[in-house]
């Protein structure tokens, strides 16, 4: 018997979690959690400049070279809550059974995604359309 089959088709049912997969996925969200909180810490400690410059004088650049990296690090501290938020919103789906779930479709996220990004919240199929309607 031929089988009909398209070129690139595969199974796309998503690959269950074992509890030792789940264990993995919560120690890597634990460990991700204390690196993004040891960044913060790291950030918040950098001391802010307060080169006061006289508008027009040699010091200007200094000043403005300043005022850039106070606002590199606000925004490195802004994408680290960001993504610390998402580790600890899985860390607590883990907690109440949820985990591996997408948010949308409300379908099993692929073991495999999960792997590369634990704190996924979408299945690659809803990301997808998620980022298309950005």
């Amino acid at each position: 018997m031929v089988k009909n089959q398209i070129i690139g088709d595969r199974d796309t049912r998503p690959s269950p979690l074992s509890s030792e997969d789940l264990a993995v996925l919560r120690d890597d969200l634990r460990e991700q959690r204390l690196f993004r909180e040891d960044q913060l810490r790291q950030i918040a400690a950098v001391p802010a400049r307060t080169d006061e410059a006289v508008p027009g004088r040699a010091d200007e650049p200094v000043r403005r070279r300043s005022a850039a990296q106070t606002e590199v690090r606000v925004k490195l501290a802004a994408s680290e809550r960001m993504v610390l938020a998402d580790v600890e919103a899985a860390l607590d789906r883990i907690a109440e059974g949820r985990y591996g779930r997408c948010q949308l479709c409300r379908r099993a996220i692929d073991r495999d995604r999960l792997m590369i990004v634990p704190q996924a919240r979408y299945c690659a199929r809803c990301q997808q359309v998620r980022e298309a309607g950005r």
